[in-house]
């Protein structure tokens, strides 16, 4: 017996949970079939998500495309099937990539295992990056230096500490829902052991009652912790969130059971759910909106993006 397992119209890091919710009662071995012919729209999260979905399945899981030919060209541009081709059984056919001379996809999925790949990532995202982020983002330049560290820094953790690939994903468009304006936005998702596993590995931890996927998030990305003892290990994060809050982004980390964000003042998420579906690995959602704040105000915002982490740690709330 096959099970089904609907992909919401619009799939994005929240409806994601909807699948994961259907999914979690299944055991690996058991057949599924991933029914998204009526997907319109997805987020680079919530397709490197499927990929590594597929990769926690011990029987090879059943794909069925969009019906929408519009929204199967654009899966095919981000270079989706080129992966789930390998991890799922496809049913029916698409159509092969092609390139375009303007494509809001300014990394297509790539995937991320070794050190190398990172390089790869960043030798192809770094022209683009500047042109987005001065053309359209209207930010400065020069940060285009930060925003390709910050993308190699959450690549270089799926080689660090996930114990298998991964998949990175970067595509522009306008979030009229939410903002109104243009963001720019990072995904990287991989089913590897997650952040709880990986910091258990350092020789000599002692763990607490307490300890859980939510302390672990709060204890890497919010204290920088790592697995790693050499001076400065953990720093990767604490970057990102640095050049994230100048500019006003969000930063959200789902790993295990639970899924930490560093909130802009626009935006209204939890920092800290825990109880959500169990999930391996650590899927990373990074999104950089429009610049909109006057050049006097650029300080007013660092400090509103510094109260939104200092107001993280310690929450832990329920979904």
């Amino acid at each position: 017996m096959t099970t089904v397992i609907p992909v919401p119209p619009s799939l994005d890091d929240v409806t994601f949970e909807q699948v994961l919710d259907r999914l979690a009662p299944l055991a690996a071995d058991e057949k599924v079939l991933i029914d998204a012919r009526h997907a319109r729209w997805a987020s680079p999260y919530g397709l490197t998500g499927l990929l590594a979905l597929a990769q926690t399945r011990e029987v090879r899981p059943g794909l069925t495309p969009p019906e929408s030919d519009e929204t199967l060209s654009y899966w095919s541009r981000t270079g989706f099937f080129r992966y789930a081709e390998e991890l799922f059984d496809l049913h029916g056919t698409v159509p092969r990539a092609r390139p375009t001379a303007e494509s809001s996809v300014l990394l297509e999925i790539t995937s991320v295992s070794k050190s190398a790949d990172v390089h790869d990532v960043v030798d192809r995202i770094q022209q683009r990056a500047q042109n987005i982020l001065q053309r359209e983002l209207s930010i400065d330049a020069q940060a285009s230096v930060r925003f390709v560290m910050t993308l190699s820094e959450v690549c270089q953790n799926v080689v660090e500490h996930a114990g298998r690939g991964g998949w990175v994903a970067v595509q522009t468009y306008r979030w009229q829902r939410r903002l109104g304006r243009r963001v720019v936005q990072i995904a990287v998702c991989d089913a590897g052991i997650g952040f709880r596993r990986s910091l258990e590995s350092t020789p000599g931890r002692a763990l607490t009652d307490r300890w859980d996927d939510g302390m672990a998030l709060e204890e890497a990305v919010i204290r920088g912790v790592s697995r790693f003892r050499d001076r400065g290990r953990g720093q990767g994060l604490a970057g990102a969130r640095n050049f994230l809050g100048k500019w006003s982004g969000k930063l959200s980390i789902r790993s295990g059971t639970a899924r930490i964000a560093i909130v802009p003042p626009w935006d209204d998420d939890a920092p800290l759910l825990e109880g959500l579906a169990p999930f391996p690995g650590a899927q990373v959602q990074i999104t950089i909106p429009e610049r909109t704040v006057e050049r006097g105000d650029e300080h007013a915002a660092d400090r509103a993006a510094d109260r939104g982490v200092a107001g993280t740690s310690g929450r832990r709330g329920g979904s």
